[in-house]
């Protein structure tokens, strides 16, 4: 691939504690909730929520579960995030240095441009690792990626990738045997939820978003227009028939919900009942609002999911892991890199 030589490819992950300790866990969350757009409350009241609630209490709970699948090589999700930022640039062949950075925690949005001034980038393309777009993640690490360019500098992003082909690729490259193995009588598809509220100040379509229950399931005016809902159902759409999934044998569900606002629906901790109640014995789950596993598909899925399966009678449960640093996925992120810096000379 051809790449000019000042330029530099960044990819942004959303981050994790250096350790999975009370005190490392609050120093995280205290940087990752403080950002307006993950808690978009006026300041006043996110900051009596945070450090009158949250921090009191959340921090110590946080790192018990980060505790369950901490690696010894450290956080699972930085050490995923830091093979694929390998196998990009490898990919790249030389044409462009890469370096990962975390929206929250360390190695920090400075320290990645840092990194790549250093191997002589002055022009970047900005990569965030989220396949659909939210302003809590892809429109957060973007703002502040963009705020710590400098003056004669320049940065390009790539979009939302839900819909890429290589994405697709990637999840059948790491999906399609296991699924073929384990058998399932069913595959859900579970994404991190959002308020509704974010959901709806998002909106762009004048289609009264979120009127009806498949108001997102439509068409994909929704999907094109932003919407982080209908570009999670648009991934099953890709995602089920790359995998070739029966249409009454997959679902979508939203996990991760926090604190009482509505979010969005329909909610994981509520399906797996419903899928017990309909005869599924043999649960498989994917996760593709992450390409790398971290608390939420390791822990949230694969240890409290699995043990709210088996309470429910369920016979067999399958986290399938997220696409990480397959060949695949690390073949697709170079692509979308090359593509986008093209137009970093117009």
């Amino acid at each position: 691939m051809s790449l000019a030589s000042d330029v530099g490819v960044l990819l942004i992950n959303l981050g994790t504690p250096d350790a999975p300790t009370p005190a490392a866990t609050r120093r995280y969350l205290a940087e990752f909730l403080s950002d307006p757009r993950v808690i978009d409350l006026p300041a006043p009241l996110r900051w009596l929520l945070l450090h009158g609630v949250i921090l009191r209490t959340r921090p110590r709970r946080s790192a018990e579960a980060y505790a369950q699948i901490w690696r010894e090589d450290g956080s699972p999700l930085l050490v995923h995030s830091l093979a694929l930022a390998r196998g990009v640039e490898r990919e790249l062949a030389g044409a462009a240095p890469v370096a990962l950075a975390m929206r929250y925690g360390a190695p920090s949005i400075a320290d990645g441009l840092d990194a790549l001034r250093a191997r002589g980038a002055r022009r970047f393309v900005l990569i965030p690792l989220f396949p659909q777009h939210a302003e809590a993640t892809t429109g957060s690490a973007l703002a502040a990626a963009r705020e710590r360019l400098g003056p004669d500098e320049r940065a390009v992003a790539v979009e939302p990738f839900f819909a890429e082909p290589e994405f697709a690729q990637a999840w059948r490259e790491c999906a399609g045997e296991r699924l073929r193995a384990f058998a399932p009588d069913h595959v859900l598809l579970s994404y991190h939820g959002l308020p509704e509220r974010q959901v709806l100040r998002a909106d762009a379509t004048g289609a009264r978003c979120l009127a009806t229950p498949g108001c997102c399931t439509a068409s994909d005016a929704g999907a094109r227009a932003g919407c982080y809902r209908a570009q999670c159902f648009a991934t099953t759409t890709h995602l089920a028939r790359a995998l070739a999934l029966a249409p009454d044998r997959h679902s979508t569900s939203f996990q991760s919900r926090l604190g009482r606002a509505r979010w969005i629906e329909p909610h994981t901790d509520a399906e797996l009942p419903a899928l017990a109640a309909r005869g599924v014995r043999r649960l498989a789950v994917l996760c593709p609002a992450f390409v790398s596993d971290c608390l939420e598909t390791l822990e949230e899925i694969g240890i409290r999911a699995a043990a709210q399966w088996r309470a429910l009678g369920g016979e067999a449960f399958e986290l399938v892991p997220c696409p990480n640093a397959t060949p695949a996925l690390a073949r697709g992120v170079a692509a979308w890199s090359a593509r986008a810096a093209a137009s970093l000379d117009d």
